[in-house]
């Protein structure tokens, strides 16, 4: 059960000496407990003390660190069922799978395949992030041990489907530093699997016949001493991995049990059974319900372009306005004599608004208000975004000091600020754009 505030006090070494930034410590003790501060801000707790309110007051799912330098990637950590109660804090991540049973050709192409689906929403990156390496014993170890050097090329995060543990502590030695995953524990062989990613300093995956088994297998991998785990939701129904990821959530958040506190694994490649549709279905669900890595067969634009959307939404702060920096963004190498157009600083907006405005090619200084990072419309109705608004922005931004340009575009649905803007801005010719972003490109044609 998660320590109370008054729990973490009775520790506290009552100094009240403010070096933590709260004004005493029994506030130091209640944003601890609440989880927005961390036990380390204090310096004056004994690490005894230190050690066991870390474990008290740790997130009831375990945070697992896999990949290295820019493609290292944080799984679980999650304090919630929900995304509305709070936030989700550790995105799904996508994986791939190639398995060795494939001839050269098929794996060279679905390889090819993963690196072209790459693109930018939202200032977001959007691409397959790991690739899952299959083992097929009957295709012999030199050839997933080629076939994990011909993944690894791709600078992504390795998932080693192999439970054969020497074989897999050979693919490792190629690619232990990446970090990856080694997905391949199970009753049989936990001991040994245990053995191998331990030396090789990685997480390992572990699996069972069912839900009862995958929990035991988990506690005999705890009392060995490793706690760097993912669990497997196994891949004899979609009704079962669903239960199992619901179920292990449940468990950690609800009632505290951190053997089930785990990221997981999700095999839809499996689960799916060859069958498109279906897999874009169940790749919706389990990155909602919940899903850690979800291995699909292939991720084409097609898949990726709502899955990522899903992803993104749903893996916001609720409470947060997704938002960008308000000033000057120069757009098509424009200058201090390019036309200038403003809107607001919902991030949605500017990234619809400001990759138009790149497609027409036209130079123009796109500015961006200070708006609270709501919607056009919206802060315009809390009077986020009106002419004296804009106009006290461009004084504390000096923005007349920074352009020549006195043409001023503002968005259309907002074209009723036209007359009290050109009140507020003497010197200034406001021009109302389209209502819709995608007419952007034929109106800067024609300005």
């Amino acid at each position: 059960m998660a320590l109370k505030g008054l729990d973490i006090f009775k520790l506290s070494p009552k100094k009240n000496c403010k070096e933590c930034g709260s004004p005493t410590c029994m506030a130091f003790s209640m944003k601890v407990a609440q989880g927005s501060v961390s036990i380390d801000k204090c310096p004056y707790f004994s690490e005894d003390a230190k050690a066991s309110l870390n474990e008290a007051t740790a997130p009831p799912m375990k945070t697992i660190k896999v990949g290295a330098g820019d493609h290292e990637y944080s799984l679980g950590g999650e304090t919630v069922l929900f995304r509305h109660e709070k936030t989700f804090v550790s995105r799904t991540r996508y994986a791939v799978t190639v398995c060795s049973c494939m001839d050269d050709a098929a794996i060279d192409a679905k390889l090819e395949e993963i690196k072209s689906v790459d693109y930018e929403r939202i200032g977001e990156r959007m691409f397959t992030e790991m690739i899952y390496v299959n083992y097929a014993a009957a295709a012999g170890k030199e050839k997933y041990l080629e076939l994990v050097k011909k993944a690894a090329a791709l600078d992504r995060v390795l998932i080693l489907g192999c439970d054969d543990p020497d074989v897999a502590a050979e693919a490792l030695a190629l690619v232990k530093d990446g970090k990856p995953i080694l997905n391949g524990a199970n009753a049989s062989n936990y001991e040994a699997m245990n053995k191998v990613a331990a030396d090789a300093k990685v997480t390992l995956g572990v699996s069972g016949s069912d839900i009862n088994e995958l929990y035991d297998t988990l506690a005999a991998l705890e009392k060995l001493g490793n706690k760097n785990l993912v669990f497997d939701c196994g891949v004899n129904s979609v009704k079962e991995a669903y239960q199992i990821a619901v179920q292990f959530r449940k468990a950690a958040i609800k009632d505290s049990n951190r053997t089930c506190g785990y990221p997981s694994i999700v095999r839809l490649d499996r689960l799916s059974g060859g069958d498109k549709h279906l897999q874009a279905a169940l790749l919706s669900l389990f990155t909602m319900k919940y899903g850690s890595i979800i291995v699909v067969d292939q991720m084409t634009y097609a898949e990726a372009n709502p899955v990522y959307g899903l992803r993104q939404n749903l893996f916001t702060d609720p409470q947060k306005p997704m938002k960008v920096e308000p000033g000057i963004y120069p757009l098509n190498g424009a200058d201090e004599n390019s036309v200038c157009l403003t809107t607001v600083d919902f991030a949605l907006t500017y990234f619809l608004v400001s990759g138009e405005l790149e497609r027409s090619g036209v130079p123009c200084n796109l500015i961006i208000n200070d708006a609270g990072g709501l919607s056009v419309l919206t802060s315009w109705a809390a009077g986020k975004f009106s002419a004296g608004t804009i106009a006290k922005f461009f004084e504390e931004q000096q923005i007349e000091s920074k352009v020549k340009s006195r043409k001023l575009v503002i968005p259309g649905k907002v074209a009723v600020l036209k007359g009290e803007l050109e009140a507020k801005l003497p010197g200034w010719e406001i021009i109302i754009a389209p209502r819709e972003a995608v007419q952007l490109v034929k109106f800067m044609k024609e300005l």
